[in-house]
Formats: C-alpha cells, structure tokens, sequence
C-alpha cells in the first residue's frame, strides 16, 4: 500500500511515516499542498492521503478542493490532520471533500482507527 504525506511540519511527516510504515504502507511527502499534487501528477495516485490544513504556498482545504476537482483522482481517500479543531472547520473539510478528519495531536491508535474506517485494514 502507498500513502502520501503533505505537511510543513517535517516532525509531522516523520510521525506520520513511521506509523504507516508499521502499517505496512510505503510513504512519499509533500512539504505543501501544490508539492502534494505534484507528487500525484508525477507518481501517480497513491491508496490514502494525510493533509495538513495550514501550509504555505497550497493549504489543505485547497489541496482537497483541487483533488477532488480532478476525476482521475476525485475517489482517492483523503485524511485532513491538523489543529483546526472547531466544528465548522471539520464541516468544511468533509464538505470539501476530505473523508476523515484527524486533530493534532494523535496517536498510532486514532490513525490505525481512521484508516479501518476507510476500509483499509492495517495490522
């Protein structure tokens, strides 16, 4: 399985690889949302996808907008993990388009759990 990571947090994207490699998932990084798509033009789409909401240069909300605006890419799970944590935020991530919804900070568990909630069963 692949995942991509897009985050400006380079502890972040740290945290979350060793995770999904515990999972079994081979995982690329994105440092930004437009990096991120470029990595999905480039690479192809990969089985899930953890975005960051606050970045630089392409934020998180927008990086759904134009994954999902995107047929070839418009199904691919999409995971926003971040500190906005008031509920219109959620709201206007899942009304965007992201499937789940992960606050910072979390735990090995709250991602073993979002990504069965996808369907995608990890060990």
């Amino acid at each position: 399985m692949n995942a991509l990571v897009v985050d400006d947090s380079r502890a972040i994207r740290t945290i979350l690889r060793h995770i999904l490699v515990e999972f079994g998932f081979t995982v690329r990084e994105a440092s930004n949302g437009r990096e991120g798509i470029e990595s999905l033009n480039r690479e192809g789409n990969p089985d899930i996808v953890f975005i960051d909401w606050n970045m630089p240069v392409m934020n998180g909300l927008d990086f759904v907008l134009a994954v999902r605006g995107d047929a070839s890419k418009s199904a691919m799970p999409l995971i926003m993990v971040t500190t906005e944590t008031e509920i219109e935020s959620v709201s206007r991530a899942l009304d965007a388009g992201a499937n789940e919804y992960i606050m910072k900070p979390f735990d090995r568990e709250i991602v073993r759990e979002k990504l069965e909630i996808l369907g995608i069963t990890v060990s």
